[in-house]
Formats: structure tokens, sequence, C-alpha cells
């Protein structure tokens, strides 16, 4: 017996990450975000996820709940402009799974208070000059 199963959307996986960056970036759980749409948090689970696809009007108020234009969830999106595709989208997700990290969420925070833009400067001095030991080793 052959399997149907459907594969997400690549659309569908963009839009779900990013709704998931946004409500980690924020601090809010999936059960905040879902109470506050009126649905479960295993539906957010699955349109994070890209397996289910996010309709227009819930889109919409995902966006007002996370502060954030409609646009936001489309951007980097895979085949989105001229010359761009899956390796341009590929590249991107690090970021993505970066943001999506506790470290890389805590690591975000307290960079964005650093007021000072020498000091934020000398800071990604700093990282660059560690990770380029750690890869001499």
């Amino acid at each position: 017996m052959i399997e149907n199963k459907k594969k997400p959307n690549p659309i569908d996986i963009h839009v779900g990450s990013r709704i998931r960056l946004r409500r980690t970036m924020l601090g809010m759980s999936q059960e905040k975000l879902g109470e506050s749409l009126g649905i479960t948090f295993q539906q957010i689970q699955k349109y994070e996820k890209g397996t289910n696809r996010v309709g227009a009007s819930r889109l919409q108020n995902i966006a007002q709940i996370l502060n954030v234009p409609v646009s936001f969830f489309f951007e980097d999106a895979p085949g989105e402009g001229a010359g761009t595709g899956m390796a341009e989208a590929s590249s991107s997700n690090y970021v993505v799974d970066f943001l999506s990290s506790s470290e890389g969420l805590q690591l975000n925070r307290a960079f964005v208070k650093i007021a000072d833009p020498k000091v934020r400067r000398k800071l990604v001095d700093l990282v660059k000059a560690l990770a380029a030991e750690a890869e001499a080793e």
C-alpha cells in the first residue's frame, strides 16, 4: 500500500517558523498564544511546524497579538523575489534556529539592552575572535 502523506508546503513551514521565532522572542508560550486566538496549543504547534496552514484572517490575528506586520511572516521566504530559492532560504534558517534556541534568545535579549554602540561592536568582535579560535583548533 502506498502512503499518501502530503509534505508541508515550504511557505507554510517558513510562516510557522516565523510565528515561533516571534513568539519566543516575546517570551510567549504556545498556550498563551493559543488562548489569545481561542485555539489549543496543539494547533499552534501544528502551525509552527507547517503541518497545518494558517488562514489569512488567523494570520492577521497572530500578527496583531505578536505586534508585527503580516509581512514579517514572509520575510526571507523560499522563492521570494527574483533569483531566490531554497539555497537562500536554508542559509537564513540558521538565524531562525539561533533565535529559537535558549542561548540565542538570551544573547539577543541581553545584546539589545546594551545602549553603547561601541560596546556592542566590541562584543561582536569578541564573539568573532572566539569563533575563529574554536575553528582553528
